[in-house]
């Protein structure tokens, strides 16, 4: 894939369970929208495409206990596909700051470590899905499994939690290693951001991130 053409950026937002992606990014939105020299589009994975966002309610589903865990890889990187080709390349071929809730990032810590089905395995799967693209930069909003669940539960009622939200917390355990294992091997492109803090300082460490990176996208 020919990544010269894109004029805009891609930038994504990880995290485990609790973390307050969500949070962060409905802050960092108001944010940027005054800040910004270029159009803002905000997506998220699964989804960000009619059909993408059918695979997701698959995906996540609670009902869906017999999902196996390569076929939810396996969905994950179709929804995937879909949503890079349908939204993402064409906002960057357009010159847009893409603001995007997960991508390969989760897919690796979620499943390759999570699920524990090999992180080679599911590197493939996306090599092929994405045609090697990766974000320009990626937003990590680190906190440990406990805490993360912690607020989970505090915070969301049963109905609102989802498959990946009700896995044991040796789970969320192996997720966050995961990420600790691709922000050790990935230091440039993902910049850790302490989750423990209060939203406005998390937005504020964010946005600092993205001018200091990216500075001729701003005003």
């Amino acid at each position: 894939m020919d990544t010269q053409k894109f004029s805009g950026k891609f930038i994504t937002v990880e995290g485990p369970d609790g973390a307050g992606k969500t949070t962060l990014i409905q802050g960092l939105t108001q944010k940027l929208e005054d800040k910004l020299a270029v159009p803002l589009k905000l997506t998220r994975e699964p989804g960000g495409d009619p059909i993408a966002e059918d695979i997701r309610e698959v995906i996540l589903s609670p009902e869906n206990v017999a999902l196996d865990p390569k076929a939810e890889a396996l969905l994950y990187a179709a929804s995937r596909r879909q949503h890079l080709v349908h939204t993402v390349l064409p906002a960057l071929e357009a010159g847009h700051m893409v603001l995007c809730d997960r991508f390969v990032d989760s897919s690796i810590a979620y499943q390759g470590y999570g699920r524990e089905i090999g992180v080679e395995g599911i590197i493939a799967i996306n090599q092929f899905a994405t045609d090697g693209r990766q974000p320009d930069l990626t937003l990590y909003l680190d906190i440990t499994a406990e805490e993360g669940i912690r607020r989970i539960q505090a915070n969301r009622s049963q109905a609102e939690q989802n498959r990946l939200d009700v896995e044991a917390i040796d789970f969320h355990q192996r997720v966050h290693k995961g990420y600790g294992v691709l922000k050790d091997r990935f230091p440039e492109r993902i910049q850790v951001i302490d989750a423990t803090q209060d939203p406005e300082s998390m937005q504020r460490d964010a946005l600092a991130i993205l001018e200091s990176h990216f500075p001729t996208l701003f005003r």
